[in-house]
Parts: structure tokens; C-alpha cells; sequence
């Protein structure tokens, strides 16, 4: 059996160096309400002038940052009344924003040529909202740490003294490891700053041992030592959430509209947190035994698998990628090994003689030999079989690559 590996770099944002880990931190500022005010005021300001520089660089195909500042830089900022630097910062978050749209339809995220959403994407210029996010770097925003506030351009002159609440953790890793811009963000009427740090990546141990994690639907996560971390609470919570949509949908209101997109917000984050429990348990045994984590590749498995009608809305909220991003990047800010294998027939394949059928599953919970007799759980069986992969692709991944003669 030819056993794929692949060493997963994911973490909690996109791009990542080789030597540090890419970590947003996101504080809540508390404003006074001339300070959120005017915050308000420089959202819009800012979002209205990237709109503009949109439009401009659709109709003349301005896609290189340097090309677009020098056409719209005087008008954004004789009209939208910005400075220079945010001037710059506008001009780059709409190169970006193109730079994106681009990568998302080379890679079919979009739809095929032919689908309305395709065509729209490439037939108008990108939008901005009022309230979309908008970057500042160090000469638009300072942080004071010990007096734990910020000062920061507005369109009303530079406001200084805005207090924000964060964790001392937090605190320490803004003071430590803060790199470059900083995203000011409204929601739900708070406001907050996502800031990027650069975290060093600490040595990876050798591992003694592996820790084999089935992914699913039922049980979210299960191990091969035998944790079984369900997902039946996650599910019932997400068909009380079904139900209360579709009993806000038919209201077709527009109170009603912002009540299904809070809901919406409210049940990711639940989502989110329960695979941050997970993941950091797992990564917890994982560096207090000296093992390696290892999980299935599953990449593509929407595309690959067929689904009666009444399956396809549990598949697509299946928060499977998450959790395999926040044990990636965990396991990674701690030193563990982290490999990701091939997950064809992990759970049709008897790890103790190898034998491999569909009748080895008579049903989704059990797993029974039909050569050898081996039963048990069948997570449990598929969390094995992934650490038993791991243990064979890890002699490839720190084999050494022989010199050229």
C-alpha cells in the first residue's frame, strides 16, 4: 500500500514561514462615544474609498498595487479625506482583495465558467461593506501596552488614549511577538483589533509513539488510545439551530434577517470552541507522553463522496477542517510532530492482520475481522490503523535525502 504524507502547516491564519507561526490576537477595545464615533466615521470613510479604488481598478484593469495608488492616490485623498498612510493602506487592501478573487477562481471556489456566481464575480468590481475590516499598520496605530491602550488616525485627527481588554496571555504575546498590520474591526455593535504575531516555532521532539485521530460526524474525534470525544451534543444543538432558521426564514422579515445572521455567528463560534477543547486536549497527551499526532487526509472528501439529500446539509457543517487546522497549528506551537496520512480504508482495515473489507464494518459503531476475528470499536479501529500509517510515513519524512554524486 502506497502510504500518502503530507506535513500540515496549517494554522490560525493563512501564510506561514518556515521558522515562526502565524497567530491572530484579537483584543476588544472600549471606546468613549466620541472615540467610537469617530471610529465609525473612519470605517466608512475607508470603505467608500476602497469601493472607489475598485472601480477604478476594474474598469482599468489596475491589479498591481503601484499602478492603482499612483491613478486614485490624489483622489482618496482630496475626496474621502484620508492621510497618506491610510491612502496606502486603502490602495492595498483592494489589490488584495483582487489578488484573492483571482485565487478563488482558479480554484473553483467560485463555480464552474458558466455559473451565475462565477460570471457575477468576474463581471463587477468588488464591493465593499460600510463596516469591512481595515488594515493599520504602525504609522496609522501605536499600542501602549502597560496603560493597555492605543492611539490611532481617525478622519476627526488622531484619538489617543482608547482603552482595550485582553487576557495577560494575550498581553504577553502583543508585547513579544506583534508583526505588522493591525485589522480594525466592528461586530455586533463592539469594536476589536486582530492583530498578526510571529511566534518562533519551538523544536520538534522525536516522537516515541504516535496518536492516531479518526475524524467524524458522530464522534468528532477519537483516538487511538480510545478517548471518544462525541459530536452528538454539537448535532443536536445544530438541528435546534435548523429548526429556529427555518422558523426565522419563513417569517421573511427584515428583523427576522438580522436575527438568523446572529444565530448564524452564534453557532460557529460554538462550533469553534468545541473543536479548540478537542484539539487542545489531544495536543495535551500528545507533549505529556513525547508522542506524535497523526489524523486522515481529507482533502476533498465533499467532492468524493455521495450523499442521499437529507445527509448533505450534516456533511457540509461538518467542522472537520477546522479541527485538523487547530490541531496543526497547536501542535506545531508546541513542538509535536504532526503528520497527516492516507485515509483510504482506515476503517475497513484490520490492523492486527491487515485484511481489508467492506464486511469487516457490519455497522457504524462496530468493527469485526471476518479472517482473524479482531472486534471493537470501529473509530477506535480507524484511529489505529491512521497511527500505524503515521509510524511507517514518519521513517520516510526523516529519512535523509542523499547528496547528488
Amino acid at each position: 500500500m502506497v502510504i500518502v504524507v503530507r506535513m500540515a502547516i496549517a494554522c490560525a491564519v493563512v501564510g506561514l514561514r518556515s521558522d515562526v507561526v502565524k497567530l491572530v490576537v484579537q483584543v476588544k477595545l472600549l471606546p468613549t462615544p466620541e472615540q467610537a464615533s469617530a471610529l465609525e466615521a473612519t470605517l466608512r470613510a475607508c470603505n467608500r474609498a476602497a469601493t472607489y479604488a475598485s472601480q477604478v481598478a476594474f474598469a482599468q484593469d489596475l491589479k498591481d498595487r503601484n499602478g492603482l495608488q499612483k491613478e486614485v492616490y490624489a483622489d482618496l485623498k482630496a475626496t474621502f479625506g484620508l492621510s497618506a498612510q491610510p491612502t496606502v493602506r486603502v490602495v492595498k487592501k483592494v489589490v488584495d482583495a483582487y489578488t484573492t478573487l483571482k485565487a478563488n477562481l482558479r480554484a473553483g471556489n467560485l463555480g464552474s465558467p458558466t455559473s451565475r456566481r462565477h460570471r457575477k464575480a468576474v463581471s463587477t468590481p468588488i464591493v465593499f461593506r460600510p463596516e469591512a475590516a481595515q488594515p493599520f499598520d504602525d504609522r496609522c496605530l501605536s499600542w501602549q501596552h502597560d496603560a493597555r491602550t492605543i492611539s490611532i488616525w481617525t478622519v476627526d485627527g488622531r484619538m489617543r488614549g482608547i482603552r482595550f481588554a485582553c487576557s495577560p496571555d494575550q498581553l504577553k504575546t502583543l508585547v513579544a511577538h506583534r508583526r505588522g498590520e493591525s485589522d480594525l474591526v466592528r461586530r455586533g455593535g463592539k469594536w476589536f483589533l486582530v492583530a498578526t504575531c510571529d511566534i518562533p516555532d519551538p523544536e520538534k521532539y522525536e516522537p516515541v509513539g504516535w496518536i492516531g485521530v479518526d475524524r467524524g460526524i458522530v464522534n468528532l474525534a477519537t483516538t487511538s488510545d480510545g478517548t471518544n470525544h462525541q459530536g452528538r451534543r454539537l448535532g443536536r444543538y445544530r438541528r435546534w439551530q435548523a429548526r429556529k432558521r427555518a422558523e426565522l426564514q419563513a417569517k421573511q422579515t427584515r428583523s427576522a434577517t438580522r436575527r438568523l445572521a446572529r444565530r448564524a455567528q452564534k453557532e460557529r463560534r460554538h462550533a469553534t470552541h468545541v473543536n479548540h477543547e478537542i484539539s487542545k486536549e489531544i495536543v495535551s497527551v500528545a507533549q505529556r507522553t513525547g508522542r506524535g499526532i497523526a489524523v486522515e487526509e481529507l482533502g476533498g472528501i465533499r467532492e468524493r463522496v455521495r450523499l442521499r439529500g437529507d445527509q448533505r446539509g450534516t456533511l457540509s457543517s461538518w467542522p472537520f477542517h477546522q479541527l485538523g487546522q487547530h490541531l496543526a497549528y497547536k501542535a506545531r506551537r508546541a513542538g509535536v510532530p504532526f503528520l497527516e496520512v492516507d485515509a483510504a480504508y482506515t476503517s475497513q482495515r484490520c490492523p492486527r492482520c491487515g485484511h481489508t473489507e467492506r464486511a469487516n464494518r457490519p455497522t457504524r459503531d462496530h468493527f469485526c475481522c471476518r479472517r482473524c476475528g479482531l472486534a471493537g470499536p470501529a473509530d477506535v479501529v480507524a484511529g489505529v490503523n491512521v497511527r500505524d500509517r503515521a509510524r511507517s510515513a514518519w521513517v520516510f519524512v526523516t529519512m535523509p535525502v542523499p547528496l547528488p554524486a
